[in-house]
């Protein structure tokens, strides 16, 4: 299968998925599949390879590839915004095609644009995070999904990439560059992932910063949760750094 991935820009489903792990930055909203271990390394592997990447204003998703076999190698993804799309959208998201397991050729070396997504639509319980380039994607089939790595998949409707997912996404959660803990997320983590998603997205958010007694209370007690929480606390910390950032903003006044 040939994709368009940006700019009329072609690769080939081929290869191998990628075998690193994803790295769900929960601070920062990213999702990173890449061998590098800090920002120093990730510097290194942009130069190493060509793709889609920051350029001056520009910051689209990347997709890195190596310069002698052109497969891919590395992809970062930014979860879009703060606005969910809403329980009606999301329930349109299809759960066929299942993800076919692969890697990506370009066809031609050479850099190009690869546009972030504007929607993010939540499955039940938070057990996928769908996020797509505009919710008209739901209005038709999707070809195919492409499991360029464990969980991490990229949607194709008509030829072209439309969007990606993350399955079971508490499982991925860190700190920066951090590799994710191993051991399977406490199911309180689980809990506590839908109520910081929650938080960090509208209406909520919205109340949040309008510091609504009842929207800030909520914040406080998610904040308590996870500093109290002695289990599985790398998840917690990744949880704790954006909702207790937050806190600081709009808690205390």
């Amino acid at each position: 299968m040939r994709l368009t991935l940006g700019d009329e820009w072609t690769a080939t489903v081929a290869g191998e998925p990628l075998r690193s792990v994803p790295r769900f930055d929960f601070a920062d909203q990213r999702v990173r599949v890449g061998a590098y271990a800090d920002a120093k390394e990730h510097e290194q592997f942009l130069l190493d390879t060509f793709g889609s990447q920051d350029w001056l204003w520009d910051t689209p998703d990347e997709l890195r590839f190596d310069p002698m076999s052109r497969e891919l190698v590395g992809a970062e993804f930014q979860v879009p915004g703060v606005e969910a799309a809403g329980s009606e959208d999301c329930a349109r998201v299809p759960a066929a095609p299942s993800a076919d397991p692969g890697g990506l050729r370009a066809d031609e070396a050479g850099d190009f644009s690869f546009e972030v997504t504007s929607e993010i639509c939540r499955g039940p319980q938070d057990t996928v995070l769908t996020c797509l380039r505009d919710l008209d994607v739901l209005d038709e089939p999707l070809e195919a999904r492409i499991g360029i790595a464990a969980d991490v998949a990229l949607l194709v409707q008509h030829g072209a990439v439309v969007g990606w997912s993350l399955a079971d996404p508490v499982r991925y959660l860190t700190t920066g560059f951090a590799a994710p803990d191993p051991a399977p997320p406490d199911p309180a983590t689980r809990r506590l992932f839908t109520e910081c998603l929650d938080i960090v997205t509208t209406p909520l958010l919205d109340a949040v910063k309008d510091r609504v007694p009842a929207a800030v209370a909520r914040l406080r007690a998610a904040d308590q949760a996870l500093r109290a929480q002695r289990e599985d606390r790398h998840r917690a910390e990744a949880l704790l750094a954006l909702i207790g950032s937050l806190l600081e903003d709009y808690g205390d006044r």
